[in-house]
């Protein structure tokens, strides 16, 4: 409480803190539960959406493409939720609404280089969904542990998953589409609202960038809606929290 009423009668300050689901977690127990910290991935950058024109402001959440903010509890799964955010932002844009099962990413993808509860990548989660399709939550329920793989496959299917990578690429790219991108969310545990710009750039958590203006990035978390801004956050522009470093996904 002292550190918050420090930093929330701070004038300097652009976000303020908040008593939240993490306040009693220290932040090494706080790490070791929400986040999964993963390497760079210095691979080619693709650079499809270049031809779009880019407009001054995009909330996609104002525009019904965008689901409803869900909580992946204490498991490193944040990487299939921003990967199943992708699928349906894609559906939306389609007509459809779903509700699709984090949990069989988080049993059934590990042969793509994914870890469950211990972590993963995004872009691996859909390159997953493009080969085998996915299905609905309520037919593969969330547990927030890793289990066993119950079946591959699913109804919902996708053909390709491009990506993006650079703060440019992705200032185009969010013209068309919510899309995933990763980030440092070390110090985003105390996070109530406003503009956020105290991190650094080891990643450590996915999640999906919903829309930006010219005075920040707005994301979609994986903390349930009582977290943040009713379960968003919004980053100042640039390259904050490293959320231009590494490969950033949307499907097609």
């Amino acid at each position: 409480m002292a550190l918050l009423n420090k930093h929330n009668s701070d004038p300097s300050q652009t976000y303020k803190m908040a008593i939240n689901q993490f306040s009693g977690l220290t932040d090494d127990e706080f790490a070791e539960q929400y986040l999964s910290p993963k390497p760079r991935v210095n691979t080619e950058t693709h650079t499809d959406m270049e031809a779009v024109p880019i407009n001054a402001d995009i909330d996609w959440t104002t525009k019904g493409m965008v689901s409803p903010v869900k909580n992946q509890g204490s498991c490193g799964s944040c990487w299939a939720f921003s990967a199943v955010g992708v699928l349906e932002s894609w559906a939306l844009s389609k007509g459809q609404t779903v509700n699709l099962s984090e949990q069989q990413l988080v049993d059934c993808s590990r042969k793509y280089g994914n870890e469950g509860c211990n972590g993963g990548f995004n872009y691996q989660g859909l390159a997953y969904v493009k080969d085998h399709g996915i299905t609905t939550s309520s037919a593969y329920p969330y547990t927030a542990k890793t289990g066993s793989c119950k079946g591959d496959g699913g109804s919902f299917k996708i053909a390709s998953v491009p990506t993006v990578r650079g703060c440019s690429n992705i200032a185009v790219a969010i013209q068309s589409r919510p899309i995933g991108v990763s980030a440092d969310a070390t110090n985003w545990s105390r996070y109530g609202s406003g503009i956020f710009n105290n991190c650094k750039n080891n990643l450590n958590h996915d999640i999906l960038l919903v829309g930006m203006t010219s005075s920040y990035y707005k994301i979609k978390n994986s903390w349930g809606p009582s977290w943040g801004e009713n379960g968003f956050i919004r980053l100042a522009p640039g390259d904050t929290c490293g959320i231009c470093d590494d490969k950033s996904p949307w499907v097609q």
